[in-house]
């Protein structure tokens, strides 16, 4: 199973999109999973606020583990990722690819209604480890 198939694994597997991609990778570079589903735990849902999609994050900490001793390399890695995510996706905000406010209670009710966790953010977090997977 290559990294992408691990974090849409993980995903379906009832982690939060940040941990499945952050865990996903976090062996390649010497941190193991378990601590990367706990480090991943607070950044899922846009960081419980539909902010930054939280397959983002756990891509951008990925980058970290890469590029993270120069700050002009994490710089340009982490605006490449999210252009390359917004291009492919419309944008790289949890709300505004999902639709609704997942930080409230309403935006939850309409989420699982229409069954937004299970169809739409597995290809989100797919998106997120195939780019990051590109560019590492």
């Amino acid at each position: 199973m290559n990294s992408i198939e691990d974090a849409v694994r993980l995903f379906g597997e009832g982690y939060m999109c940040s941990q499945a991609v952050f865990a996903a990778f976090s062996e390649q570079f010497d941190l193991p999973k378990e601590q990367a589903l706990k480090i991943g735990a607070c950044f899922g849902s846009g960081m419980r606020k539909a902010e930054v999609c939280g397959a983002c994050t756990g891509a951008l900490m990925v980058l970290g583990l890469k590029y993270g001793e120069s700050k002009e390399k994490s710089n340009e890695a982490c605006e490449k990722f999210l252009d390359e995510f917004e291009k492919e996706n419309g944008s790289f905000i949890c709300r505004d690819l999902l639709g609704c406010d997942i930080g409230t209670e309403e935006g939850v009710k309409y989420a699982v209604e229409n069954n937004l966790f299970k169809d739409f953010c597995p290809k989100m977090v797919e998106s997120a480890a195939k780019i990051v997977d590109e560019m590492i």
